[in-house]
């Protein structure tokens, strides 16, 4: 009996610590994941790891917590994705616009290319500057942009990756 009650708190323990591990991956990457990455990430089961993903959204799904977990369908997968609840975006941009992730300068260039999507490279470079280059190779390092090859330059476009980073829905960028 003892034997049986060590092997079910070993168990529990385990399913504790493949819970933490999921959840510190979701924390960390602030983008939607599909299954594979996940169990890449963590090495886990995909069984085990679709059990720990309903197990997480109801720990964090509640009126108890500022944090949700959002599952959303992207091109036919299932994705999970840790976040903060709307009503509280107006803290975390808030908190966010100290210490900022991109220059000005990088920031102008994104919002060439937003405004003016679908964009020619050469365009957004003869606009900004040669120092362009840098930006765009950044933003589709980031998944922010997509490129596609146009002649001897490239088309730019936001990628879904920029309207899920910057928590936007595409319609609003839509000019009229």
């Amino acid at each position: 009996m003892k034997e049986k009650n060590e092997i079910k708190n070993r168990d529990l323990k385990m399913e504790k610590e493949h819970i933490k591990k999921v959840e510190a991956i979701l924390f960390i990457s602030a983008r939607y994941l599909n299954l594979r990455e996940l169990v890449n990430y963590s090495d886990l089961n995909p069984i085990i790891i679709k059990e720990i993903m309903e197990i997480l959204k109801k720990k964090y799904n509640n009126e108890n917590s500022a944090i949700e977990i959002i599952e959303k369908t992207i091109e036919n997968t299932k994705t999970w994705k840790m976040d903060v609840k709307q009503e509280f975006y107006y803290l975390v941009n808030r908190l966010a616009s100290g210490s900022e992730e991109f220059s000005k300068a990088e920031k102008e260039t994104l919002a060439i290319i937003a405004y003016k999507q679908p964009v020619k490279q050469s365009v957004v470079v003869k606009i900004r500057g040669n120092k362009a280059y840098d930006h765009i190779k950044k933003f589709y390092e980031l998944g922010l942009i997509n490129k596609k090859k146009l002649g001897r330059t490239q088309e730019l476009t936001l990628s879904e990756e920029f309207y899920n980073y910057f928590n936007i829905k595409e319609d609003k960028l839509e000019r009229k």
